[in-house]
């Protein structure tokens, strides 16, 4: 069974004042993609964005985790309010009971959880929201990205090659389904020890990747003991000093530099068709 909610109806009005929905994706588990979600969260909330993830990881969820609680998801009428952390709108399965969901779920009960998340969920006005794709390019990727309104998908890897194979496919599919990619971000790109960079997992991963595909390098995360730190506590990277700061906020601006491009590519096409 799907996850009990209040309104077994879905409403229309879920996504309607969500500005920009995009996707986060990488195809392949372990190159750090929720922990790059809620930090590009954090940062575009610093920036002055309203902010919401939607946790579509339904077999792994560790959005809640990663970003801590404050406000729990409560009813809101007919819908459901998402839970509120650090100032960002977040909905996740780890926040419901787990009598409800077992750690086993076919894949037609997880799409259903997903359309419910995209159709039952009050979201309210957002200027983005960022959400994390499961790994993989299944079932529940297909129908993210035929009923989440995506506004494009940002593509996570790390430098190696082995990556790179999975992460591919994730683009392939982007395109597949006419799905923008508005850029790559390269995780684990660097660690820096007495002013000197050292690149452990290979270098070039990233650009390699946007060059064969035409797309922006957004940016290259540096390796982080904050990012892991804060992430298990559920604290803020950015009341802290980690270097990694920097580059997170820097690829929040890029992003939406691109989301920008986009929106004035789509106004002077609407003009010129009218």
């Amino acid at each position: 069974m799907p996850l009990k909610m209040y309104d077994e109806k879905p409403s229309k009005k879920s996504l309607q004042d969500v500005r920009h929905v995009i996707a986060v994706l990488g195809g392949k588990g372990g190159v750090g993609k929720s922990t790059v979600t809620v930090n590009l969260a954090l940062a575009l909330k610093k920036q002055g964005k309203r902010v919401g993830i939607l946790d579509a990881d339904v077999y792994g969820p560790s959005i809640r985790q990663l970003l801590g609680d404050e406000t729990f998801p409560t009813r809101a009428g007919d819908q459901i309010a998402p839970g509120v952390t650090k100032g960002i709108r977040v909905i996740s399965t780890a926040f419901f009971d787990s009598k409800q969901l077992s750690s086993v779920v076919r894949a037609p009960i997880a799409n259903q959880i997903i359309e419910q998340f995209l159709s039952q969920i009050s979201w309210g006005e957002l200027d983005v929201l960022l959400v994390d794709f499961p790994p993989g390019t299944g079932d529940i990727q297909i129908t993210l990205m035929q009923k989440a309104r995506l506004s494009g998908a940002v593509i996570v890897t790390t430098p190696q090659e082995v990556a790179l194979l999975d992460v591919r496919k994730s683009i392939e599919m982007c395109q597949l389904m006419e799905v923008p990619v508005l850029g790559v971000v390269e995780n684990m790109s660097f660690f820096i020890h007495d002013q000197e960079r050292y690149a452990l997992f290979g270098e070039g991963g990233g650009k390699w990747l946007a060059n064969e595909f035409d797309i922006p390098l957004l940016g290259q995360i540096p390796i982080d003991p904050e990012i892991s730190r804060t992430g298990d506590e559920g604290r803020s990277l950015f009341e802290t000093k980690g270097v990694s700061r920097g580059h997170f906020e820097e690829v929040a601006k890029r992003l939406q530099k691109r989301l920008l491009k986009g929106r004035e590519r789509e106004m002077q096409e609407w003009e010129w068709k009218t």
